[in-house]
């Protein structure tokens, strides 16, 4: 279907909420979604795609992706050699393979250059539809602390650290990130070990909410957990609580820690999509899916994300793919899996007004998949059709 006014008839959606299972017509107009008519609502004219016997539900949201990041190569070096319009061309086709597969929404959690503003104005022109993408610019860390080369690095003081709040927000970021621990792809900052000391992370916070802007914060380890919470960040990213005494790697959560958490509202960004082997996970991973579950009975607000482009496991198009999973490791029902992929994310990522859900007003972001999606959610591998903005992005029949 070309854009305009068009309508899906449907007898089984997911709204946002709920799996709904009773006819209806979902009416498109100018890329919103125009009415819900339920019932046996005739055509009157209308294009009509018959979605009948299938599952329709909202675009899906990758709440934290890294577009510039290829999954098939070293991150540093990859940095190291390609200029910018080699990371933009990466960019371009990421965004359309994470598009094709259902995503019609990222979050681009670290780029360089502030290359992902670019690629934002070039979609807003482009022929084909692309996923709406949202974006922090380089992440604010230290100047040699995790993914310093994307050139977020800043001196450990509060004029270097509002100065980096204020430069992203005058910019146009949707987002603050700052990486309040170590990561696993820069030598030198172990995943447990701070990178900021006091009051820094909180005049980060303060900055970004006088500019009203939400800020969300890379922490692996459980000091660098603590602190971004103690500072009033609105998400975590990661939070897997991981602890290093010299003998491996092992999770160490803090739960009264979660219960704050839970009780603050503060957003849980789990990024363990990632594509299954035919080898179980190694026992640090299953721990910290096992620690989410209880996180999400806790009353955690937690999001299933990617961290797309960080290993050949992660790449741009994996998140559909692993909400099975997810709801497997985690102990959610299948309607709670799928919140914390389109629903759940709009609200961390303040779209939350028109993103996320299928009713009047919301952007008409839509994907259509085969069968009972209720009794499997593998079948989110394979969208029969992937609708964004009103606009049909991907279309099986037609990629045969």
């Amino acid at each position: 279907m070309p854009g305009g006014e068009w309508g899906i008839r449907v007898d089984r959606w997911f709204d946002g909420e709920a799996f709904q299972e009773r006819p209806a017509l979902l009416r498109i107009e100018d890329g919103r979604i125009a009415a819900v008519l339920t019932g046996a609502v005739p055509a009157d004219g209308l294009p009509v795609l018959d979605a009948t016997g299938g599952t329709v539900i909202p675009g899906i949201i990758d709440a934290h992706t890294h577009l510039a990041f290829d999954p098939h190569g070293d991150i540093l070096e990859q940095f190291a050699t390609e200029d910018d319009d080699q990371l933009l061309k990466h960019m371009r086709a990421h965004a359309a393979q994470a598009l094709r597969a259902g995503v019609t929404t990222l979050r681009d959690l670290g780029d360089r250059s502030y290359l992902a503003s670019v690629l934002v104005d070039e979609l807003r022109t482009a022929e084909e539809p692309g996923p709406e993408i949202l974006w922090a610019g380089p992440p604010i860390t230290r100047t040699d602390g995790h993914c310093w080369f994307l050139g977020g690095g800043v001196e450990d003081t509060v004029e270097a650290m509002t100065a980096a709040v204020r430069e992203r927000v005058d910019r146009g970021a949707h987002v603050i990130k700052v990486m309040a621990t170590g990561g696993s792809i820069t030598p030198g900052w172990p995943m447990n070990v701070s990178q900021f000391a006091d009051p820094l992370l909180a005049v980060a916070v303060r900055t970004a909410h006088e500019l009203d802007r939400p800020i969300t914060t890379h922490a692996h380890g459980p000091g660098g957990i603590a602190a971004a919470v103690e500072a009033g960040v609105d998400g975590l990213e990661h939070a897997f609580f991981l602890e290093n005494k010299g003998e491996g790697w092992f999770t160490d959560v803090d739960w009264s820690l979660v219960d704050a958490i839970a009780e603050a509202g503060i957003f849980v960004s789990t990024t363990t999509a990632r594509l299954e082997q035919d080898e179980p996970l190694p026992p640090l991973h299953v721990a910290v899916r096992e620690n989410f579950g209880r996180m999400y009975r806790a009353g955690v607000r937690l999001i299933h994300s990617s961290d797309a482009g960080v290993g050949s496991l992660k790449p741009h198009d994996c998140l559909p793919a692993t909400v099975d999973g997810f709801a497997r490791d985690t102990g959610v029902s299948a309607a709670e899996a799928l919140r914390a992929v389109t629903s759940l994310p709009a609200q961390a990522c303040g779209v939350a007004e028109r993103k996320g859900r299928i009713a009047p007003g919301f952007d008409a972001d839509l994907v259509v998949l085969p069968g009972d999606l209720r009794r499997d959610l593998r079948l989110l591998n394979a969208p029969e059709l992937v609708v964004r903005q009103g606009r049909v992005a991907f279309d099986r029949a037609n990629d045969r």
